[in-house]
């Protein structure tokens, strides 16, 4: 993307609106106050003009996702899974409840749907939180300890959850219950289409609840369909 003197914000979103969540994170109003250049709203707020034309410039870049997940060692795939979709949940449920509650606020009165959405995604997030802590505070580090047992020979202590069968039966029925709100978000929400007369928030609303339930579908699939399986399965083998 291009980002020229004469180039406001408002136009960069109007071309992207993806650019939103880089001028939100910076807490640059892309909404309302939007029809200055970069340039100008960063010396009003006192940030790097290169800094964040660089980022506009290179946001749209593909990263090669296609990765040997079924191949990796558990650790390996419990620590991308960590890194990259539980960090991914952590940054962005802060940025999509200011977006929630702003839009719920100056066009719940117009469009009722957004009130459900703001209340559907609070719930979600509250839930995707404190599953994230009881995967990273007992699931995945007893697959850790499995792999380590493995690998040096060693017997594997019962768990006070007695088998790993037990938190992964857990972590799939919350896997589901977030699946089944983004489910309603997402037929709320028209599969994510806006109104035509709708503002930037409003617009990147959408485009962040659709980018966070295609990444939540990446992270669901890695635990329920390869990490999961192969820890059951370690399982049985270290008790055999």
């Amino acid at each position: 993307m291009s980002i020229t003197e004469e180039k406001t914000i408002a136009d960069i979103v109007a071309e992207n609106i993806k650019t939103s969540h880089i001028f939100k994170k910076h807490g640059i109003d892309f909404c309302y106050g939007g029809g200055i250049s970069v340039q100008k709203a960063c010396e009003k707020k006192g940030l790097d003009y290169i800094t964040i034309a660089e980022e506009l410039r290179h946001f749209d870049i593909e990263v090669d996702k296609d990765y040997d997940y079924l191949n990796w060692p558990l650790e390996v795939l419990i620590d991308h899974i960590v890194s990259v979709h539980h960090l991914y949940v952590e940054e962005n449920i802060p940025l999509l409840l200011q977006y929630a509650e702003k839009v719920a606020k100056v066009h719940g009165h117009h469009y009722s749907e957004l009130l459900k959405i703001r209340d559907l995604f609070i719930e979600v997030s509250k839930e995707l939180s404190a599953h994230m802590k009881k995967e990273e505070l007992i699931l995945f580090p007893f697959i850790k300890k499995m792999m380590l047992a493995k690998k040096e020979d060693l017997s594997l202590d019962v768990p006070h959850f007695k088998t790993v069968e037990n938190p992964i039966a857990m972590m799939e029925d919350e896997h589901e219950s977030a699946g089944d709100i983004f489910k309603q978000i997402a037929q709320l929400t028209n599969n994510y289409t806006p109104p035509e007369n709708a503002c930037n928030t409003f617009r990147a609303l959408y485009d962040k609840l659709e980018e966070f339930e295609q990444d939540l579908h990446t992270h669901i699939h890695l635990e329920n369909n390869i990490l999961h399986p192969r820890a059951s399965k370690l399982e049985k083998e270290l008790r055999s």
